[in-house]
């Protein structure tokens, strides 16, 4: 069987990154072959999995759709992925589409696994995607009403992404909460508020926690109105977190619940679909406000470099974007 050459981002072990040279079998007759315009790296999800930081109670859980081999390595993971299909059914050759899909220059899955990109959202900007599908789930749990008072804790990826997409909810006040204050550009150009912790508006309904950090769990707990609810989308990897349930948290009547983008949301599980739920999240990005959300930008051949700058905030990123040669 003839075979296509194709190049992929492995991290070989925890702290350590390379590019591998794959074959690639001719796209079947419901497959497509894809090659690849941008990748996006998810710097929170994929800095833990470059540092080895996925608990083995985990790995099966974590492991991306297209990902192979295992953690804590080798391992080939990420999940935001746009090409253009150079092989497939007639209604997709030549589009561009986005797939959950690791950093490779080519690959082949089946048509069902990518999604077009709509003509009105340019391809660099839908590697934001699979982040975006992550924030609609989480306001899907959410449910915030007209007028609620809302903080998103953590300005990180997802955290801005969330902030964007409740940036639209009438007579909501919404706002950004991180401890870096070049974080307040990135809120204004979503069109939501921004605070420090320290300064954050309280008597919230909701709070959106993405900080990934104890600190910003007991600090969103705090900013809750008396019946009010955290929304929990960190994940911690292997490292324990300890949440303060004391002082005032059951004469509160607090909550704290889980949101994750696995599963559809209860909310809307029986009407809509994850092909429906990342339909929506490419839609939304229509808006060039989420340009704010790509703050860097490398070509393909420099990632085994940039990965250990990303995972140790030596090169600060919501969403670093990886270029594709148009030739390769």
């Amino acid at each position: 069987m003839e075979r296509t050459a194709a190049l992929a981002f492995w991290v070989r072990k925890p702290g350590l990154g390379e590019i591998n040279a794959v074959e690639l079998a001719d796209a079947g007759p419901d497959e497509v072959l894809v090659r690849t315009l941008y990748s996006g790296v998810s710097r929170g999800t994929e800095s833990l999995v470059f540092g080895g930081g996925v608990p083995p109670s985990q790995r099966e859980t974590m492991r991306a759709p297209f990902q192979d081999g295992d953690f804590p390595g080798p391992v080939k993971y990420g999940y935001l992925n746009v090409g253009v299909v150079e092989e497939g059914p007639p209604e997709l050759l030549g589009r561009a589409v986005f797939c959950l899909y690791p950093h490779q220059t080519r690959y082949v899955v089946p048509a069902a696994a990518v999604t077009p990109v709509p003509d009105e959202v340019p391809p660099g900007r839908a590697i934001l995607a699979g982040t975006v599908e992550t924030a609609v789930n989480a306001v899907w749990d959410a449910a915030p009403l007209v007028g609620d008072r809302i903080a998103v804790v953590g300005g990180g990826m997802v955290g801005c992404a969330v902030a964007a997409v409740l940036a639209g909810l009438r007579g909501a006040r919404v706002q950004l909460v991180d401890a870096d204050p070049a974080r307040a550009a990135v809120a204004a150009a979503l069109g939501v508020g921004f605070a420090s912790p320290d300064d954050a508006a309280g008597g919230c309904d909701l709070v959106l926690h993405a900080s990934a950090t104890e600190e910003g769990l007991a600090r969103s707990l705090e900013l809750l109105a008396p019946e009010g609810e955290v929304i929990e989308l960190s994940w911690y990897g292997d490292r324990p977190v300890r949440v303060p349930l004391g002082e005032s948290f059951h004469s509160r009547r607090l909550t704290v619940r889980a949101s994750q983008v696995g599963a559809v949301s209860p909310a809307r599980r029986a009407r809509r679909t994850h092909a429906d739920r990342m339909e929506l999240a490419l839609r939304l990005l229509a808006d060039p406000a989420f340009d704010a959300l790509i703050t860097g930008e490398s070509g393909f051949a420099e990632l085994p470099r940039v990965m250990p700058r990303l995972a140790s905030g030596e090169l600060p990123a919501l969403c670093h974007r990886i270029v594709y040669d148009r030739t390769a």
